[in-house]
């Protein structure tokens, strides 16, 4: 990233305009990011341990909860940082670093989100031919193609974003760097950067946003043709952890990047930033595992097995 003024870093304003919220805001958020990591990395460790969760939602769901914790470590132990040592300033290269890595991890999570919903689509409208069609290859296959173009998403912006310049004011209204921020502090002309978002962003955005909800038609109107009432609640709540977690990461992608950012919305938007990089992947987990008894079970038994060998 090319700077014309000489200018070495970034002052990131923070969640707070107050020096005296600091040490509220970090125990707050250092026991959310905490805890996230604990409940994903227990998640990951049971899905690919226990051999009662060796289906293909529980892989898509261990790859989940894997970009959730990659996720909130983008953002979260930066942030805490901040909040410790006051000094809000981040270097030009590890901004550009965090803008790659969080484009990665958001990208991934909405192509992952696409193929759970093709999982789900697979298991309620062709379940006697589930296992054929989700086989552990073709699951890998789709598990390494969301991992792919993630990247390849995420390296096409960050490239184009070294053509910035930056003339000031270098202030980023936020706690992290994202590339809506680099837009508004750059004196360069962003026209073919976000050319590049509409076309790359738009094609993909919009393939992930039919495979992730078009096959909710067939599915609900197959739960619909289901006689019993037990059977169709059991078809449905398969469907609701998944449906809630799209609605509430598509909810916050779409204020952050198509609600333009103006002064009167800088707090709304910290408040949207934060509930997408740090809550969101709390809130996952916890969605996932509420609704399911075979995964509370063998999270229990994951807790058990720790809580035994330190005893």
């Amino acid at each position: 990233m090319k700077n014309l003024t000489d200018a070495t870093e970034f002052i990131l304003v923070g969640l707070s305009d107050h020096p005296h919220d600091f040490h509220l805001l970090f125990v707050v958020f250092f026991f959310i990011y905490v805890l996230t990591v604990i409940i994903n990395v227990l998640i990951i460790v049971s899905v690919f341990t226990d051999s009662q969760l060796q289906t293909p939602m529980y892989f898509f769901l261990g790859n989940l909860a894997f970009i959730d914790v990659s996720y909130s470590s983008v953002t979260g132990p930066r942030m805490l940082y901040d909040l410790v040592t006051k000094n809000h300033s981040i270097s030009i290269p590890a901004c550009t670093t965090q803008v790659f890595f969080f484009i990665y991890l958001a990208s991934a999570e909405l192509f992952l989100l696409s193929a759970m919903s093709y999982d789900r689509y697979i298991a309620i409208c062709h379940p006697l031919h589930y296992t054929q069609i989700m086989s552990w290859t073709v699951c890998t296959q789709m598990a390494s193609g969301v991992w792919v173009l993630g990247f390849l998403y995420s390296l096409v912006h960050t490239l184009f974003s070294l053509r910035l310049t930056f003339c000031g004011p270098i202030t980023i209204h936020n706690f992290f760097c994202d590339l809506p921020h680099l837009f508004q502090i750059s004196c360069t002309d962003t026209f073919i950067n976000i050319v590049v978002i509409l076309i790359v962003g738009g094609s993909l955005g919009i393939g992930a946003f039919a495979i992730t909800f078009l096959p909710y038609i067939r599915i609900f109107g197959t739960i619909l043709r289901i006689r019993t009432i037990h059977g169709k609640l059991k078809a449905f709540s398969t469907c609701t952890s998944h449906l809630t977690v799209v609605f509430i990461f598509y909810g916050s992608i779409i204020f952050i990047y198509f609600v333009p950012t103006t002064s009167n919305l800088l707090t709304v938007n910290r408040v949207v930033s934060v509930t997408y990089s740090l809550i969101n992947p709390l809130l996952n987990p916890l969605i996932y595992s509420i609704r399911n008894k075979d995964l509370k079970e063998s999270l229990k038994r994951a807790v058990h097995h720790v809580y035994s060998k330190h005893r």
